[in-house]
Parts: C-alpha cells; structure tokens; sequence
C-alpha cells in the first residue's frame, strides 16, 4: 500500500490535511476529558447516599490538567533519551510542549492550591483567599511546593539545559504522593511509597507515548529517510518493553491501594455502590482497554510484514489513556470508600 508522505507544513502530498485532522481529533479528546470531569461526579454519587465537596468537578478538571502536565515533560525526558541510544538514529526530535504543559501545571496547581487556602472550599472572591495560611498546613505546605515546581520546570524546559525539569517533577510527584495520604491516616508513609511509584510510572507510560507517537510521526515526514524506518521500528521495540514493565508496576501498586481503601471482603460490593468504587472500576477497564491495545500493537510489530502498522493501535491508545487520565483526575476528588469492617 502506498502511503501519502508528509511534508514539513503538516499536509500530505496526496492532498489531505491531517495536521487539521489531529488538531479536530486532540480537541475532541480535551472535550471528552472535560465533560468527565466536570460531570462525572453527579454520575458516579447518583444513588450512593454519599456527598462530595462543593466544586468537585472543577476539581476534578483541575487534578486532570495537573497530571496531564506531569507526563508530558516526564515522557519526553524519557523518550529523547531512548531516541539517543538508537545507533545511527534520526537527531531530529519534536519540537518541545513542556513549556506549555508547565504553564497548564502551573494554572492548575494554582487554583488547587486557592481551595486549599479556603479551608478546601471553592472562593467566590479573592477576598477569601488566604495565602499565608498555606504556610501553616501540610496541605497548604504541599499546594505551594506543587506551584512553585510548575514554575521552575517551566524555566527548565526554556532554558539550555531542559533535562534538569526532572528535579521539580519529582517534587510534585512527591507532593501528590503525600497529599493523598494525609497524616490521621493508618500507615501514611507506605501509602504515600504506592502513589510515588504508581504516579512516576503511569506519567512515564502515557506521557512516553505520546511522545514516540510524535517522534515517529516526525521521522517519516522528514527529509533524513535512509534508517528512519529502521529506527522507528527500534523505538517502538524499545518502548514496549519498558511500557510492559510500567504496566506491572502500575498494576501492582494500583491493586495494593485499592485494597488500602477497599479491604478485600468489601471490594465487590464497594466497586458497584460507592462513588470511589464505580470510578475506579471504570478506570480499571479502560486500562485493560489500553493493555490490549498495546497487545495488538506488540504483536503488529513483532509479526506485521510493514511493522510500523502498530502506529495504528498505539494512536488509539494514546487516546484511551487520556481517558484513563481524566478518570484519575475525577477519582482523586471524589470522597473516599468507607472501610468496612
């Protein structure tokens, strides 16, 4: 099959568009994402008996675009650096979207951080926002940390050195992983141990995706054509190998805090009659959708006579896990299962 070549203003020589083709597609994916955050709420607590904090879905919204943030630096720290390691390789990379995402962060950490200073309710004004009140509490402590590393990452990711956003990253996956497990809770640290690895690894994984997908893309529509096809297929081979291992460890630290909040007796009727349960049970099917995306595109690259054909499963994967991505948004800002005993 002869495959339209892509030239250097995103339109393709056969006449089409598809740079406006993603473009409809990436907004239309940003609207789902939204709507379930903002509405996914009053459907996860219908019929639950249990109620949310005022602004839940403007919370929700708020906790998506923080960790959509987060994996879009962290995947391209991680990919160039794979990108580097292939012998004889394209230089080229994509143009960088980490500035953008730290400004995203950074908006997000901030209004996070404006509920926090309202006693973790929504301010009608600026007058009922108190900011030296964040310094005297772990929460409000936490919020600052997270605004602040939003802002120097972003000066990391414009400066000459841009692999040092690693350091302020880290600090807001820290951050996360001890707000989610405040003190009053049974054994915090270890708590706070699971979500630092289950956030590091679920960031890497969507957030490496995305970037291979746009790397790859850039190599077939550049001009350096000798290898590249060679070289796609090493980074997609790399990736998936590492994708695997994330998987686990995702999988692994997921299961062992839902069980935290979840005992065992209690999973299968909390999965179905309390918010936190239905939301998570969702979450859990999308990432098996994605887990046999990446099956598909394995086996494509493994087995297909043209191996980049696993473009294809991995761009819908992509996707899905941006869903996946909203859902953990929505999930951190519903109330949390009671623990039966």
């Amino acid at each position: 099959m002869i495959r339209p070549t892509v030239k250097a203003d995103g339109t393709s020589r056969s006449g089409g568009r598809p740079g406006a083709l993603r473009a409809v597609a990436a907004l239309a994916l940003v609207t789902l994402a939204a709507l379930i955050a903002l509405l996914g709420p009053s459907t996860a607590l219908h019929g639950t008996g249990e109620a949310a904090a005022p602004g839940v879905g403007g919370i929700a919204l708020l906790r998506m675009v923080l960790f959509a943030a987060l994996c879009v630096p962290a995947g391209e720290l991680f990919v160039n650096r794979l990108a580097r390691r292939l012998p004889g390789g394209p230089a080229a990379v994509p143009r960088s979207r980490a500035p953008y995402a730290a400004a995203a962060g950074f908006v997000a950490a901030l209004g996070l951080a404006s509920v926090v200073a309202t006693g973790n309710l929504v301010p009608s004004g600026l007058s009922q926002i108190d900011v030296g009140g964040l310094y005297g509490t772990r929460d409000g402590a936490l919020a600052l940390l997270e605004v602040n590393a939003f802002f120097v990452a972003g000066l990391c990711a414009l400066s000459r050195r841009p692999g040092t956003q690693v350091w302020p990253l880290a600090a807001i996956v820290g951050a996360e992983a001890l707000r989610a497990h405040p003190t009053t809770e049974h054994n915090p640290l270890f708590g706070s141990s699971l979500t630092l690895v289950h956030l590091t690894c679920a960031a890497l994984w969507v957030g490496a995706l995305l970037q291979v997908l746009r790397t790859l893309r850039l190599w077939r529509g550049g001009t350096e054509q000798a290898g590249t096809v060679d070289a796609s297929v090493a980074l997609l081979g790399l990736y998936a190998r590492v994708a695997a291992l994330l998987l686990a460890a995702i999988t692994a630290t997921g299961v062992c805090s839902a069980l935290r909040r979840m005992p065992a007796a209690t999973v299968l009727d909390q999965l179905t009659t309390t918010a936190y349960g239905r939301t998570l049970l969702a979450k859990v099917t999308f990432v098996t959708a994605v887990a046999v995306l990446a099956v598909w595109a394995r086996i494509r690259l493994r087995r297909a006579p043209d191996p980049l054909t696993a473009y294809t499963p991995a761009r819908a994967e992509v996707v899905v896990l941006g869903v996946v991505v909203a859902v953990s948004g929505l999930l951190t800002a519903l109330p949390l299962p009671i623990r039966w005993s």
